[in-house]
């Protein structure tokens, strides 16, 4: 069985063979893997019946057949039962996978380790382009395009989807309400469309967000500004539910910040007004507030998420990182070589090499694809033993051990 799944995982990837992703979700779905939506354990952490854990959302930008492996592993060691595989509009570009490859290559993980359960897939970043929505040329093919990528999704197992129009928030507006219009608006059209499209029998997660992640830190009285507004918005719709999450701007930044010799500065995270905007969050009948770009923060600060309220943290470019640390030398120096001569033009004014390096080296991922699947097994070795360890640190403190019973109670009936 591990052989052929394997096979049929490598015809997905490198042939983009659909059919071998389509029999690779028949086989799971047959051996008792599920896909299905956190809203259940959402509105339980909502209604203050579980507390104490931070769900895990994984984004796997390349080895993912390998990657998945380790997570689902543990997961099975640890009865771990919430956490969320994921992955956002950009990186579904650059990384080159679609979800129609994502999911079925992740389940394909789920069989060669025996797993069996629910899994939770998840549309992270479901971003509107400000400067095509302000554009009346480029309006709506944006948000066309926008909401192709949540049908595909949704038609492939994703039943949880972030939508992100906080790139629409205008600051310079003076009044909190204006300042959001356009994110309540959009985030209220897209919710309706994820509801039209969910299918029978399974309730969509949908997250919003009310800061841009890298930006100024969000405040309660942003949040209160964008739900009544996105209250107001969903009511004329004729839309339920609503949200169950809000993603928050509280200090970090996608990727780490970066020193000029390409080392990580240590951020200062204020955990402060992410329990506020959690407690803020379930005023309106939501599970608390999400944590972005938060995977290369300190280990020591992982630990007071839980105490927060945070209903869920997005993790990437450690587990990215980790990666380049890990492979050949040669390949990733020909990985550098094409960043410089293909990317030079994203180097901002004032960044050292390192700094460029760092930033741009998730562009190389789709191109370099095949090349880094397939390094030596030594060189995947020593990254799986760092992975490995570096997910069950996070599980243990972000509180996850021991929640299979948790999923099971919640999803069985």
């Amino acid at each position: 069985m591990e052989k052929e799944i394997q096979n049929l995982v490598e015809k997905l990837v490198f042939q983009k063979d659909l059919k071998a992703g389509e029999k690779i979700k028949k086989i799971a779905l047959s051996k008792g893997i599920k896909l299905t939506s956190t809203q259940k354990l959402y509105e339980a952490l909502a209604r203050g019946e579980v507390s104490g854990f931070t769900v895990p959302a994984i984004n796997i930008r390349t080895l993912t057949f390998d990657i998945a492996r380790v997570i689902l592993r543990l997961a099975k060691k640890l009865k771990v039962g919430a956490f969320i595989f994921e992955l956002a509009r950009s990186e579904i570009s650059y990384t080159d996978q679609k979800m129609s490859e994502y999911v079925p290559v992740i389940l394909g993980a789920a069989l060669a380790e025996k797993f069996k359960g629910y899994l939770f897939f998840q549309g992270d970043h479901f971003q509107i382009k400000a400067e095509k929505f302000f554009n009346k040329s480029q309006k709506k093919e944006e948000i066309e395009s926008l909401k192709n990528l949540i049908k595909e999704s949704i038609e492939n197992g994703v039943y949880n989807i972030d939508i992100d129009c906080s790139t629409l928030v205008k600051l310079e507006e003076k009044d909190l309400l204006r300042q959001q219009k356009f994110n309540y608006q959009m985030t209220a059209e897209l919710t309706a469309l994820i509801r039209n499209l969910q299918p029978k029998g399974i309730t969509i997660s949908v997250g919003g967000e009310v800061g841009e992640i890298g930006g100024r830190n969000s405040t309660p009285e942003d949040l209160e500004a964008f739900m009544t507004g996105y209250q107001e918005e969903i009511k004329k719709l004729k839309v339920s539910p609503g949200l169950i999450k809000v993603a928050v701007q509280t200090g970090t930044k996608h990727g780490g910040v970066v020193g000029p010799k390409g080392e990580l500065i240590k951020v200062k995270l204020d955990f402060e007004t992410l329990k506020k905007l959690s407690q803020e969050a379930k005023k309106y009948g939501m599970a608390g507030a999400v944590q972005h770009g938060a995977s290369t923060l300190p280990e020591e600060y992982f630990d007071e998420f839980p105490k927060t309220g945070a209903v869920e943290i997005h993790l990437a470019t450690a587990f990215q990182n980790i990666v380049f640390d890990f492979m050949p030398e040669d390949l990733r120096e020909k990985i550098y070589s094409w960043l410089k001569k293909e990317m030079i033009k994203e180097k901002k004014e004032g960044q050292t090499e390192e700094q460029f390096l760092y930033e741009t080296r998730k562009k190389a991922l789709g191109p370099f694809k095949k090349e880094i699947w397939k390094m030596p097994q030594k060189a995947k070795e020593k990254i799986i033993s760092a992975l490995e360890e570096k997910f069950s640190l996070l599980f243990k403190k972000l509180g996850v051990i021991d929640t299979a019973g948790l999923i099971d109670k919640y999803y069985s009936n």
